[in-house]
Protein backbone atom coordinates (compact mmCIF):
# COMPACT_ATOMS: atom_id res chain seq x y z
CA UNK A 1 0.00 0.00 0.00
CA UNK A 2 1.37 3.47 -0.90
CA UNK A 3 1.59 6.46 1.44
CA UNK A 4 -1.24 7.86 -0.84
CA UNK A 5 -3.83 5.39 -0.73
CA UNK A 6 -6.87 5.87 2.01
CA UNK A 7 -6.76 6.19 5.57
CA UNK A 8 -8.96 2.98 6.57
CA UNK A 9 -8.84 2.67 9.97
CA UNK A 10 -10.23 -0.68 9.56
CA UNK A 11 -7.40 -2.33 7.74
CA UNK A 12 -4.72 -4.08 8.36
CA UNK A 13 -2.13 -3.71 5.64
CA UNK A 14 0.49 -1.18 4.42
CA UNK A 15 0.43 1.94 6.78
CA UNK A 16 -2.27 1.13 8.87
CA UNK A 17 -0.70 -2.45 9.67
CA UNK A 18 1.96 -0.32 11.05
CA UNK A 19 -0.06 2.31 13.12
CA UNK A 20 -2.34 -0.81 14.71
CA UNK A 21 0.96 -2.29 15.86
CA UNK A 22 2.53 0.84 16.83
CA UNK A 23 -0.53 1.85 18.75
CA UNK A 24 -0.46 -1.96 20.46
CA UNK A 25 2.88 -1.45 21.38
CA UNK A 26 2.58 1.64 23.68
CA UNK A 27 -0.55 0.51 24.51
CA UNK A 28 1.16 -2.36 25.96
CA UNK A 29 4.02 -0.18 27.99
CA UNK A 30 1.53 2.10 29.16
CA UNK A 31 0.02 -1.31 30.77
CA UNK A 32 2.88 -2.27 32.05
CA UNK A 33 4.16 0.87 33.43
CA UNK A 34 1.27 1.51 35.57
CA UNK A 35 0.16 -1.92 36.60
CA UNK A 36 0.99 -0.77 40.17
CA UNK A 37 -1.47 1.39 41.05
CA UNK A 38 -4.68 -0.75 40.63
CA UNK A 39 -2.81 -3.54 43.02
CA UNK A 40 -1.01 -0.92 45.07
CA UNK A 41 -3.17 -2.20 48.35
CA UNK A 42 -2.25 -5.75 47.68
CA UNK A 43 1.27 -4.67 47.04
CA UNK A 44 1.59 -2.77 50.55
CA UNK A 45 -0.57 -6.04 52.74
CA UNK A 46 1.92 -8.77 50.78
CA UNK A 47 5.01 -7.18 51.30
CA UNK A 48 4.46 -5.16 54.74
CA UNK A 49 5.35 -1.78 53.19
CA UNK A 50 4.50 1.39 54.86
CA UNK A 51 2.43 4.41 53.35
CA UNK A 52 5.40 6.35 52.89
CA UNK A 53 6.85 3.04 51.33
CA UNK A 54 4.23 2.71 48.81
CA UNK A 55 5.05 6.40 47.59
CA UNK A 56 8.61 5.86 47.36
CA UNK A 57 7.74 3.45 45.01
CA UNK A 58 5.23 5.92 43.53
CA UNK A 59 8.23 8.21 42.53
CA UNK A 60 10.94 5.56 41.47
CA UNK A 61 8.29 4.28 38.83
CA UNK A 62 8.65 7.48 37.05
CA UNK A 63 12.38 8.62 37.83
CA UNK A 64 14.10 7.04 34.68
CA UNK A 65 11.57 8.59 32.02
CA UNK A 66 12.65 11.32 32.36
CA UNK A 67 16.60 10.95 30.73
CA UNK A 68 14.76 7.64 28.79
CA UNK A 69 12.79 9.91 27.05
CA UNK A 70 15.45 11.70 25.65
CA UNK A 71 18.12 8.23 24.96
CA UNK A 72 15.49 5.82 23.31
CA UNK A 73 14.66 9.08 20.92
CA UNK A 74 18.42 9.10 19.97
CA UNK A 75 18.66 5.09 19.56
CA UNK A 76 15.49 5.25 17.89
CA UNK A 77 16.99 7.80 15.05
CA UNK A 78 20.33 5.72 14.84
CA UNK A 79 18.80 2.05 15.21
CA UNK A 80 15.34 2.16 13.85
CA UNK A 81 11.82 2.14 15.48
CA UNK A 82 11.16 -1.90 14.67
CA UNK A 83 14.32 -2.43 16.79
CA UNK A 84 14.15 -0.17 19.32
CA UNK A 85 10.56 -1.18 20.13
CA UNK A 86 10.97 -4.96 20.00
CA UNK A 87 14.17 -4.67 22.31
CA UNK A 88 12.45 -2.37 24.77
CA UNK A 89 9.32 -4.54 24.94
CA UNK A 90 11.13 -7.30 25.80
CA UNK A 91 14.00 -5.96 28.33
CA UNK A 92 11.60 -4.38 30.34
CA UNK A 93 9.48 -7.49 30.88
CA UNK A 94 12.32 -8.28 33.38
CA UNK A 95 11.86 -5.95 35.67
CA UNK A 96 8.36 -6.52 35.67
CA UNK A 97 8.77 -9.90 36.53
CA UNK A 98 11.20 -8.80 39.46
CA UNK A 99 8.47 -6.71 40.36
CA UNK A 100 5.64 -9.24 40.76
CA UNK A 101 7.91 -11.68 42.33
CA UNK A 102 9.80 -9.23 44.66
CA UNK A 103 10.13 -10.76 48.36
CA UNK A 104 11.60 -7.33 49.97
CA UNK A 105 11.01 -3.63 49.63
CA UNK A 106 14.65 -3.15 47.83
CA UNK A 107 13.73 -5.39 45.59
CA UNK A 108 10.80 -3.96 44.56
CA UNK A 109 12.21 -0.40 45.01
CA UNK A 110 14.61 -1.35 42.43
CA UNK A 111 12.29 -2.91 39.42
CA UNK A 112 10.52 -0.37 40.20
CA UNK A 113 12.86 2.43 39.21
CA UNK A 114 13.91 0.22 36.25
CA UNK A 115 9.95 -0.05 34.55
CA UNK A 116 10.45 3.56 34.36
CA UNK A 117 12.60 2.83 31.09
CA UNK A 118 9.34 1.76 29.66
CA UNK A 119 8.10 5.10 29.69
CA UNK A 120 9.77 6.00 26.52
CA UNK A 121 8.65 3.49 24.35
CA UNK A 122 6.05 6.53 23.20
CA UNK A 123 8.65 8.34 21.43
CA UNK A 124 9.93 5.46 19.38
CA UNK A 125 6.26 5.14 17.27
CA UNK A 126 6.18 8.92 16.93
CA UNK A 127 9.55 8.31 14.95
CA UNK A 128 7.88 5.44 12.85
CA UNK A 129 4.18 6.50 12.62
CA UNK A 130 5.77 9.75 10.63
CA UNK A 131 7.98 7.59 8.35
CA UNK A 132 4.56 5.56 7.34
CA UNK A 133 2.28 8.45 6.61
CA UNK A 134 1.97 11.72 4.28
CA UNK A 135 1.76 15.08 6.39
CA UNK A 136 -1.71 15.69 5.77
CA UNK A 137 -2.81 12.15 7.20
CA UNK A 138 -0.21 12.45 10.02
CA UNK A 139 -1.56 14.51 12.67
CA UNK A 140 -4.46 12.19 12.69
CA UNK A 141 -2.52 8.70 12.59
CA UNK A 142 -0.14 10.18 15.15
CA UNK A 143 -3.26 11.24 17.50
CA UNK A 144 -4.49 7.46 17.08
CA UNK A 145 -1.55 6.14 18.31
CA UNK A 146 -1.12 8.51 21.62
CA UNK A 147 -4.54 8.19 22.10
CA UNK A 148 -5.17 5.08 22.22
CA UNK A 149 -1.70 3.75 23.58
CA UNK A 150 -2.17 5.65 26.49
CA UNK A 151 -5.50 3.99 27.04
CA UNK A 152 -3.27 1.18 28.59
CA UNK A 153 -3.12 3.26 31.78
CA UNK A 154 -7.08 2.94 31.97
CA UNK A 155 -6.99 -0.90 30.83
CA UNK A 156 -4.68 -1.66 33.58
CA UNK A 157 -6.67 -0.26 36.44
CA UNK A 158 -10.01 -2.10 34.92
CA UNK A 159 -8.42 -5.24 34.09
CA UNK A 160 -5.53 -6.29 36.46
CA UNK A 161 -7.68 -6.29 39.81
CA UNK A 162 -9.75 -8.36 38.11
CA UNK A 163 -7.29 -10.98 36.88
CA UNK A 164 -5.84 -10.57 40.46
CA UNK A 165 -8.73 -11.90 42.31
CA UNK A 166 -9.37 -14.60 39.30
CA UNK A 167 -5.73 -16.05 40.35
CA UNK A 168 -7.28 -15.57 44.33
CA UNK A 169 -5.04 -15.46 47.10
CA UNK A 170 -2.18 -13.22 48.23
CA UNK A 171 -0.63 -13.86 45.46
CA UNK A 172 -2.96 -12.88 43.00
CA UNK A 173 -1.53 -9.49 42.41
CA UNK A 174 1.76 -11.12 41.62
CA UNK A 175 0.38 -12.91 38.85
CA UNK A 176 -1.67 -10.47 37.64
CA UNK A 177 1.37 -8.28 37.16
CA UNK A 178 3.75 -11.19 35.95
CA UNK A 179 0.94 -11.53 32.82
CA UNK A 180 1.75 -7.76 31.39
CA UNK A 181 5.47 -9.01 31.43
CA UNK A 182 4.86 -11.60 29.36
CA UNK A 183 2.48 -9.95 26.82
CA UNK A 184 5.33 -7.03 26.44
CA UNK A 185 7.90 -9.91 25.95
CA UNK A 186 5.75 -11.83 23.27
CA UNK A 187 4.20 -8.79 21.45
CA UNK A 188 8.29 -7.64 21.54
CA UNK A 189 8.52 -10.94 18.89
CA UNK A 190 5.18 -9.77 17.11
CA UNK A 191 6.23 -6.25 16.37
CA UNK A 192 9.85 -7.38 14.89
CA UNK A 193 8.54 -10.06 12.77
CA UNK A 194 5.64 -7.72 11.17
CA UNK A 195 7.34 -4.24 10.87
CA UNK A 196 9.66 -2.25 9.16
CA UNK A 197 11.22 1.15 9.47
CA UNK A 198 9.96 2.92 6.36
CA UNK A 199 7.73 1.55 3.37
CA UNK A 200 9.39 -0.25 0.39
CA UNK A 201 11.83 1.78 -1.17
CA UNK A 202 12.05 4.69 1.02
CA UNK A 203 15.20 5.93 2.94
CA UNK A 204 15.29 5.74 6.32
CA UNK A 205 17.76 8.81 7.41
CA UNK A 206 19.58 8.86 10.10
CA UNK A 207 21.23 11.44 12.58
CA UNK A 208 24.93 11.77 12.20
CA UNK A 209 25.30 12.42 15.71
CA UNK A 210 23.98 11.11 18.97
CA UNK A 211 23.99 14.79 20.77
CA UNK A 212 21.18 16.95 19.33
CA UNK A 213 22.17 18.85 16.08
CA UNK A 214 21.02 22.62 15.57
CA UNK A 215 21.83 24.88 12.64
CA UNK A 216 22.69 28.54 14.34
CA UNK A 217 24.53 29.88 17.14
CA UNK A 218 21.21 31.13 18.92
CA UNK A 219 19.80 27.83 18.74
CA UNK A 220 22.82 26.25 19.97
CA UNK A 221 21.73 28.51 23.32
CA UNK A 222 18.66 27.79 23.53
CA UNK A 223 19.41 24.18 23.21
CA UNK A 224 21.01 24.55 26.26
CA UNK A 225 18.57 26.11 28.15
CA UNK A 226 15.88 23.96 27.19
CA UNK A 227 18.05 21.31 28.65
CA UNK A 228 18.04 22.45 32.47
CA UNK A 229 14.82 21.52 33.16
CA UNK A 230 15.25 18.47 32.68
CA UNK A 231 18.38 17.94 34.99
CA UNK A 232 16.73 20.57 37.41
CA UNK A 233 12.91 17.56 37.96
CA UNK A 234 15.54 14.84 37.95
CA UNK A 235 16.94 17.31 41.30
CA UNK A 236 13.49 17.63 42.53
CA UNK A 237 12.64 13.57 42.67
CA UNK A 238 15.93 13.36 44.21
CA UNK A 239 15.37 16.14 46.68
CA UNK A 240 12.26 14.68 47.43
CA UNK A 241 13.42 11.00 47.95
CA UNK A 242 15.64 12.63 50.96
CA UNK A 243 14.93 13.50 54.45
CA UNK A 244 13.11 16.84 53.36
CA UNK A 245 10.53 13.89 51.51
CA UNK A 246 9.79 10.13 52.06
CA UNK A 247 13.38 10.14 53.67
CA UNK A 248 14.32 6.87 51.50
CA UNK A 249 17.80 8.08 50.86
CA UNK A 250 20.43 10.45 53.41
CA UNK A 251 21.10 13.88 52.78
CA UNK A 252 24.76 12.88 51.99
CA UNK A 253 23.26 10.65 49.00
CA UNK A 254 20.93 13.33 47.80
CA UNK A 255 23.89 15.71 47.75
CA UNK A 256 25.98 13.14 45.44
CA UNK A 257 22.87 12.84 43.03
CA UNK A 258 23.00 16.55 42.76
CA UNK A 259 26.66 16.74 41.64
CA UNK A 260 26.24 13.83 39.24
CA UNK A 261 23.30 15.83 38.25
CA UNK A 262 25.91 19.20 37.39
CA UNK A 263 28.35 16.81 35.80
CA UNK A 264 26.37 14.90 33.69
CA UNK A 265 25.12 18.66 32.50
CA UNK A 266 28.44 19.67 31.73
CA UNK A 267 29.26 16.51 29.47
CA UNK A 268 26.00 17.20 27.75
CA UNK A 269 27.42 20.80 27.48
CA UNK A 270 30.35 19.43 25.87
CA UNK A 271 28.77 16.70 23.84
CA UNK A 272 26.45 19.25 22.19
CA UNK A 273 29.61 22.11 21.78
CA UNK A 274 31.72 18.79 19.67
CA UNK A 275 28.07 18.35 17.22
CA UNK A 276 27.80 21.95 16.18
CA UNK A 277 30.90 23.65 17.34
CA UNK A 278 31.26 24.09 13.32
CA UNK A 279 28.24 26.52 13.22
CA UNK A 280 30.41 29.30 15.29
CA UNK A 281 32.74 29.65 12.30
CA UNK A 282 30.59 28.55 8.82
CA UNK A 283 26.72 28.99 8.25
CA UNK A 284 24.63 26.00 7.99
CA UNK A 285 23.48 25.95 4.22
CA UNK A 286 19.59 27.35 4.01
CA UNK A 287 18.14 23.89 2.42
CA UNK A 288 19.92 22.37 5.32
CA UNK A 289 18.45 24.73 8.38
CA UNK A 290 15.81 23.99 10.75
CA UNK A 291 14.65 26.29 13.56
CA UNK A 292 14.75 24.68 17.13
CA UNK A 293 12.45 27.35 18.33
CA UNK A 294 10.21 25.11 16.99
CA UNK A 295 10.90 22.78 19.36
CA UNK A 296 11.22 24.62 22.46
CA UNK A 297 7.76 26.33 22.11
CA UNK A 298 6.52 22.35 21.51
CA UNK A 299 8.47 21.43 24.86
CA UNK A 300 6.44 23.99 26.63
CA UNK A 301 3.17 22.92 25.46
CA UNK A 302 3.89 19.41 26.51
CA UNK A 303 4.67 20.27 29.87
CA UNK A 304 1.32 21.51 30.23
CA UNK A 305 -0.69 19.08 28.51
CA UNK A 306 0.83 15.86 29.19
CA UNK A 307 2.41 16.65 32.47
CA UNK A 308 -1.11 18.60 33.45
CA UNK A 309 -2.32 14.85 32.51
CA UNK A 310 -0.17 12.84 34.12
CA UNK A 311 -0.74 15.00 37.20
CA UNK A 312 -3.94 15.52 37.28
CA UNK A 313 -4.80 11.51 36.75
CA UNK A 314 -3.15 10.88 39.84
CA UNK A 315 -4.89 13.37 42.08
CA UNK A 316 -8.29 13.64 40.39
CA UNK A 317 -10.16 10.56 42.66
CA UNK A 318 -8.69 11.90 45.66
CA UNK A 319 -9.97 15.39 44.76
CA UNK A 320 -13.97 14.18 43.92
CA UNK A 321 -13.67 12.02 47.51
CA UNK A 322 -13.20 14.85 49.62
CA UNK A 323 -14.51 17.63 47.66
CA UNK A 324 -17.75 15.40 47.38
CA UNK A 325 -17.80 12.87 50.44
CA UNK A 326 -17.51 10.42 47.54
CA UNK A 327 -16.74 7.01 48.61
CA UNK A 328 -13.34 5.99 47.17
CA UNK A 329 -14.51 3.56 44.29
CA UNK A 330 -17.44 6.15 43.07
CA UNK A 331 -14.66 8.30 43.25
CA UNK A 332 -12.55 6.45 40.88
CA UNK A 333 -15.00 5.67 38.63
CA UNK A 334 -15.97 9.57 38.25
CA UNK A 335 -12.73 10.43 37.87
CA UNK A 336 -12.44 8.20 35.31
CA UNK A 337 -13.52 10.19 32.97
CA UNK A 338 -11.22 12.14 32.37
CA UNK A 339 -8.44 9.43 31.28
CA UNK A 340 -11.48 7.82 29.29
CA UNK A 341 -11.06 10.88 26.71
CA UNK A 342 -8.09 9.80 25.36
CA UNK A 343 -9.70 7.70 22.95
CA UNK A 344 -11.04 10.02 21.11
CA UNK A 345 -9.28 13.32 21.97
CA UNK A 346 -5.75 13.04 20.94
CA UNK A 347 -6.55 11.45 17.44
CA UNK A 348 -9.34 14.72 17.33
CA UNK A 349 -6.30 17.00 18.04
CA UNK A 350 -4.48 15.33 15.49
CA UNK A 351 -7.12 15.62 13.18
CA UNK A 352 -8.00 18.50 13.66
CA UNK A 353 -4.14 19.84 13.03
CA UNK A 354 -4.30 18.16 9.42
CA UNK A 355 -7.38 19.94 9.19
CA UNK A 356 -6.91 23.66 9.98
CA UNK A 357 -2.72 23.92 10.54
CA UNK A 358 -0.66 23.13 12.93
CA UNK A 359 -0.09 26.62 15.21
CA UNK A 360 -4.06 27.46 14.73
CA UNK A 361 -5.39 24.41 15.79
CA UNK A 362 -2.46 24.34 18.99
CA UNK A 363 -3.47 28.03 19.65
CA UNK A 364 -7.29 27.47 20.08
CA UNK A 365 -6.29 24.31 22.14
CA UNK A 366 -4.15 26.25 24.68
CA UNK A 367 -6.93 28.63 25.18
CA UNK A 368 -9.51 25.97 26.04
CA UNK A 369 -6.93 24.34 28.24
CA UNK A 370 -5.94 27.32 29.86
CA UNK A 371 -9.90 27.95 30.54
CA UNK A 372 -10.80 24.80 31.05
CA UNK A 373 -8.40 24.58 34.08
CA UNK A 374 -9.29 27.85 35.39
CA UNK A 375 -12.88 26.18 35.60
CA UNK A 376 -11.77 23.67 37.46
CA UNK A 377 -10.35 25.84 40.08
CA UNK A 378 -13.82 26.64 40.80
CA UNK A 379 -15.56 23.61 41.48
CA UNK A 380 -16.25 23.28 45.42
CA UNK A 381 -19.00 20.90 47.06
CA UNK A 382 -21.81 23.60 45.77
CA UNK A 383 -21.50 22.35 42.53
CA UNK A 384 -23.59 19.26 41.14
CA UNK A 385 -21.41 16.62 40.77
CA UNK A 386 -22.31 15.84 36.85
CA UNK A 387 -21.47 19.35 36.40
CA UNK A 388 -17.83 18.95 37.88
CA UNK A 389 -17.78 15.83 35.88
CA UNK A 390 -18.79 17.92 32.44
CA UNK A 391 -15.98 20.42 33.44
CA UNK A 392 -13.08 17.72 34.15
CA UNK A 393 -14.03 16.03 30.66
CA UNK A 394 -14.09 19.39 29.47
CA UNK A 395 -11.02 20.50 30.71
CA UNK A 396 -9.84 16.52 29.41
CA UNK A 397 -10.47 17.32 25.78
CA UNK A 398 -8.69 20.06 25.74
CA UNK A 399 -5.66 18.46 27.39
CA UNK A 400 -5.35 15.95 25.46
CA UNK A 401 -5.95 17.31 21.84
CA UNK A 402 -3.83 19.42 23.01
CA UNK A 403 -1.50 16.27 23.18
CA UNK A 404 -2.33 15.04 19.63
CA UNK A 405 -1.90 18.64 18.12
CA UNK A 406 1.77 19.25 19.33
CA UNK A 407 2.91 15.24 18.12
CA UNK A 408 0.98 16.33 14.65
CA UNK A 409 3.87 18.88 14.54
CA UNK A 410 6.58 17.16 15.71
CA UNK A 411 7.34 15.00 13.23
CA UNK A 412 7.60 18.03 10.44
CA UNK A 413 10.47 19.79 12.27
CA UNK A 414 13.95 17.41 10.74
CA UNK A 415 13.00 13.78 10.03
CA UNK A 416 16.54 12.42 11.08
CA UNK A 417 16.11 13.48 14.15
CA UNK A 418 12.24 13.14 15.19
CA UNK A 419 13.47 10.24 17.85
CA UNK A 420 15.25 13.14 19.69
CA UNK A 421 13.46 15.94 19.26
CA UNK A 422 10.09 13.89 19.84
CA UNK A 423 12.02 12.00 23.36
CA UNK A 424 12.88 15.89 24.26
CA UNK A 425 9.44 17.12 24.14
CA UNK A 426 7.75 13.52 25.65
CA UNK A 427 10.75 14.21 28.67
CA UNK A 428 9.22 17.49 29.03
CA UNK A 429 5.74 15.99 29.73
CA UNK A 430 7.52 14.12 32.47
CA UNK A 431 9.04 17.06 33.72
CA UNK A 432 5.68 18.99 34.11
CA UNK A 433 3.72 16.34 36.26
CA UNK A 434 7.11 16.08 38.09
CA UNK A 435 6.23 19.95 38.81
CA UNK A 436 2.46 19.99 38.71
CA UNK A 437 2.97 17.16 41.55
CA UNK A 438 5.19 19.40 43.37
CA UNK A 439 3.05 22.14 43.91
CA UNK A 440 0.40 19.85 44.50
CA UNK A 441 1.88 19.03 47.73
CA UNK A 442 2.24 22.82 48.88
CA UNK A 443 -1.36 24.14 47.61
CA UNK A 444 -4.85 23.71 47.95
CA UNK A 445 -6.57 21.81 45.00
CA UNK A 446 -8.26 25.39 43.49
CA UNK A 447 -4.65 27.24 43.76
CA UNK A 448 -3.35 24.08 41.88
CA UNK A 449 -5.35 24.08 39.04
CA UNK A 450 -5.09 27.92 38.76
CA UNK A 451 -1.44 27.27 38.51
CA UNK A 452 -1.67 24.91 35.45
CA UNK A 453 -4.20 27.31 34.00
CA UNK A 454 -1.49 30.19 34.10
CA UNK A 455 1.41 27.89 32.44
CA UNK A 456 -1.06 27.26 29.63
CA UNK A 457 -1.60 30.93 29.51
CA UNK A 458 2.31 31.22 29.30
CA UNK A 459 2.10 28.14 26.28
CA UNK A 460 -0.02 30.38 24.34
CA UNK A 461 1.82 33.61 24.85
CA UNK A 462 5.12 31.54 23.36
CA UNK A 463 2.88 29.89 20.87
CA UNK A 464 2.84 32.81 19.10
CA UNK A 465 6.44 32.56 18.12
CA UNK A 466 6.15 29.44 16.78
CA UNK A 467 5.57 28.87 13.03
CA UNK A 468 3.88 26.54 10.57
CA UNK A 469 5.60 23.97 9.29
CA UNK A 470 5.56 24.81 5.36
CA UNK A 471 7.30 23.71 2.60
CA UNK A 472 9.85 21.01 2.58
CA UNK A 473 12.39 19.95 4.55
CA UNK A 474 15.78 18.65 3.09
CA UNK A 475 17.24 15.07 4.11
CA UNK A 476 20.78 14.13 2.20
CA UNK A 477 20.94 10.35 0.85
CA UNK A 478 24.44 8.43 1.67
CA UNK A 479 25.12 9.38 -1.95
CA UNK A 480 24.90 12.94 -1.64
CA UNK A 481 21.86 13.76 -3.38
CA UNK A 482 18.81 15.49 -1.63
CA UNK A 483 15.09 14.39 -1.12
CA UNK A 484 12.95 16.58 -0.55
CA UNK A 485 9.87 15.88 1.89
CA UNK A 486 7.07 17.33 2.39
CA UNK A 487 5.62 19.00 5.54
CA UNK A 488 2.65 21.36 4.18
Amino acid sequence: MSLSSGFNLFSFSGKMKILHLSWFAFFITFVVWFNFAPLLQAVKSSLGLTTEEIKTLLILNVALTIPARVLIGMLTDRYGPRLTYSVLLAVCSIPCFMFAFAESYVQAAIARFALGFIGAGFVIGIRLVSEWFPHNELGTAEGIYGGWGNFGSAAAAFTLPTLAVAFGGEDGWRYAMAITGVLSLLFSMVFYANVTDTPKGATYFKPKNTAMEVTSTGDFFLLLIMKVPMYAALALLAWKLSPNGVNMISSQTCGLIYAGLVAFYCFDILQVWKVNKHIFSEPVPEIHRYNFKQVAVLNVLYFATFGSELAVVSMLPLFFSETFELTPVVAGMVASAYAFMNLMSRPGGGWLSDKFGRKSTLLILTAGLAFGYFLMSRVDSQWPVWLAVIAAMGCSFFVQSGEGAVFAAVPLIKRRMTGQIAGMTGAYGNVGAVCYLTVLSLVDYSTFFMIIAATAVLGFVILFFMEEPSGKMAEVNDDGSVTLIDVA
